[in-house]
């Protein structure tokens, strides 16, 4: 492709290989980390920079650009803070500190910025996440649509938490429901909320699941992520890759809302490769598998299920994500590709 499309925003296989082509090849070894952290040499979605005591400095940096701006479950505020939260929590950090960019269109109107400023601050606030700087800026009108959100987080990691650690024998958790923010935008971007009214974002900040189990089953954690753009799909395809595994999932465990499979089958959508806002995913010690999700079900994620496994590669050159789909079959969970769907986070 000679120019950029929506699909290279959207998380699957296009984004990752510019990405490839114009940051991760062109940067020389020494620029993508700090030295005895981890950068870009093993992208996520934060870094981490080294402290003298042995601890980590966990940093994180997004951009916010949702249609609709207010959509069932949230707005574009609450995404942002719980974004940044989660992204420092699946590392292995504990979020204490956030900076924000808003950029606005000129005629926005200040009632409708107030009530998204405040549910970024109150998110924050109960995260115990102090907002210690930022910038704001207007655009034109018609040189931006509405409004834009840019997040920096930063928390301390006693250790971090790799993708690339997954190792063969580790189960995989997803903590609750999958695809339900990515269904909810899709179906308000279309006008089809009165009829699927079950259909609601799952957004939120995951403190209250991942600083427990941070604290007490840190060495048994060996990736975590909250499958945003590109799904489940694209979060195991990069742990497999990163890994240099094979990853077995069951399509009848993974935890999917009856009114959101109902509403991916009508319109030919894959639950699989639709974000969410308020899910972790957690590839952990086999032993240990059965005692955490006991403690994710404790700790109000009722609807966690262990949904697969990890495997030696059976053959050198490929690192896949296989299901075995619920009439007994196997099939290759690829990387999303295309436009999936467009401005979801």
């Amino acid at each position: 492709m000679e120019k950029i499309t929506l699909a290279h925003g959207a998380g699957g296989r296009e984004m990752n290989n510019l990405l490839e082509e114009l940051i991760f090849k062109k940067l020389p070894t020494f620029m993508k980390k700090v030295e005895g952290g981890l950068g870009i040499d093993f992208p996520d979605d934060a870094a981490a920079i080294p402290t003298s005591d042995g601890k980590y400095i966990v940093v994180t940096v997004d951009a916010y650009t949702v249609n609709p701006i207010f959509f069932p479950g949230g707005d574009i505020g609450i995404l942002a803070a719980s974004g940044t939260v989660n992204d420092v929590l699946m590392l292995g950090g504990i979020p204490i500190a956030a900076l924000d960019t808003v950029i606005v269109e000129e005629g926005f109107e200040i009632e409708t910025l107030r009530k998204i400023l405040d549910s970024m601050f109150n998110t924050f606030s109960k995260c115990g996440v102090k907002l210690i700087g930022g910038d704001f800026k207007v655009m034109p009108r018609g040189q931006l649509d509405k409004i834009l959100i840019s997040t920096m987080g930063i928390g301390v990691a006693e250790k971090l938490i790799v993708d690339k650690n997954l190792r063969p024998g580790d189960k995989i958790i997803v903590s609750g429901y999958i695809a339900e923010h990515g269904a909810s935008i899709y179906a308000a971007q279309r006008g089809l909320t009165p009829e699927f009214s079950e259909l609601r974002s799952d957004v939120k900040p995951l403190v209250d699941l991942m600083i427990p189990l941070i604290e007490k089953y840190g060495d048994s954690i060996h990736s975590a992520s909250d499958p945003t753009r590109g799904g489940l799909s694209m979060t195991l395809n990069h742990w497999a890759k990163s890994s240099n595994t094979l990853i077995i999932i069951e399509e009848e465990k993974i935890p999917i809302r009856e009114s959101v499979a109902s509403y991916c089958e009508i319109l030919g959508l894959d639950p699989l490769t639709l974000a969410s806002e308020g899910v972790a995913v957690l590839g952990v010690e086999g032993e240990k598998a059965d005692e955490i999700l006991e403690d994710v079900h404790s700790l109000g994620y009722t609807e966690a299920q262990i949904i697969g496994e990890v495997r030696e590669k059976e053959r050198k050159e490929l690192s896949l994500v296989v299901m075995k789909t619920s009439i007994g079959g196997y099939r290759i969970i690829e990387p999303p590709v295309g436009e999936i769907v467009p401005r979801i986070c």
